[in-house]
């Protein structure tokens, strides 16, 4: 299944990147957002792990995830805190609501698991038709040279339980000209060094050049077009950044 994240990937997420953990996405998020009375929209709300710390702060934040696990997850853990934020199931290709959004935020890349240019452009233009005039979207990107990096990784966390859980990562399909990645990603789960579930997902992403999605964004109706590197307001990418931030408005 194609960017599906199973049960197992779901799981290896929640442990990765448990809810708090920040990237700098946080911080610079709360700043971004300060003041804004909402509501705010998080497409590809995975585990909440954005989501709830903005929540708890006080922002009026909703999500959407295609990954039943994934929501799941979220939903656990916004019970364990006490909050309740609306979390539908649909897709970045046709998600919709009746009402306008002050903001779309889209932190750790998650826009490049469209991995088509003209789906991903539909995309762009369906945000912001969802944006209330002089609504903001807030959209992470890995830079080009992330996508490149080791040909083989194996990540391993330890479960609750005493066991282990791995991924196991290779790029099997590289498409330069439509600018696609696509790497099977293979989850076991050990536990007294016993397998005893495995799965494989392939992981699917699309990169872009800092140029291109400022061109896209504006193809697609957006103004006010900014780009920052790893998350410092006001400063361009350069090269070494391990995150480019754009920030455009519906006018």
């Amino acid at each position: 299944m194609k960017n599906g994240y199973q049960r197992l990937s779901a799981w290896a997420y929640d442990l990765d990147k448990p809810i708090g953990r920040s990237f700098g996405d946080l911080e610079f998020l709360l700043k971004r957002l300060a003041g804004c009375s909402g509501p705010i929209l998080e497409p590809a709300v995975g585990n909440g792990r954005v989501l709830i710390p903005l929540l708890e702060a006080g922002l009026v934040v909703e999500g959407f995830d295609a990954s039943e696990e994934m929501l799941a997850r979220c939903r656990a853990h916004c019970r364990a805190r006490g909050l309740s934020p609306r979390l539908d199931m649909m897709r970045f290709e046709d998600f919709h609501y009746d009402y306008a959004f002050t903001a779309i935020i889209v932190p750790a890349g998650s826009f490049e698991l469209i991995d088509d240019f003209a789906t991903a452009m539909a995309v762009l233009r369906r945000m912001h038709e969802h944006l209330m005039p002089g609504g903001r979207l807030i959209i992470d990107l890995d830079p080009v040279a992330w996508f490149f990096g080791d040909d083989r990784e194996i990540y391993r966390w330890t479960t609750a339980d005493g066991g282990e859980l791995t991924e196991q990562a290779q790029a099997t399909e590289i498409d330069h000209l439509r600018q696609r990645i696509v790497t099977p990603l293979l989850y076991e789960y050990r536990r007294d060094g016993k397998l005893v579930e495995s799965q494989t997902d392939l992981l699917a992403l699309r990169w872009w050049g800092v140029d291109e999605f400022t061109l896209a964004l504006g193809a697609a109706g957006f103004s006010n077009i900014t780009a920052c590197g790893d998350h410092e307001a006001g400063r361009p990418p350069r090269n070494g950044d391990q995150r480019i931030t754009f920030e455009a408005r519906r006018a």
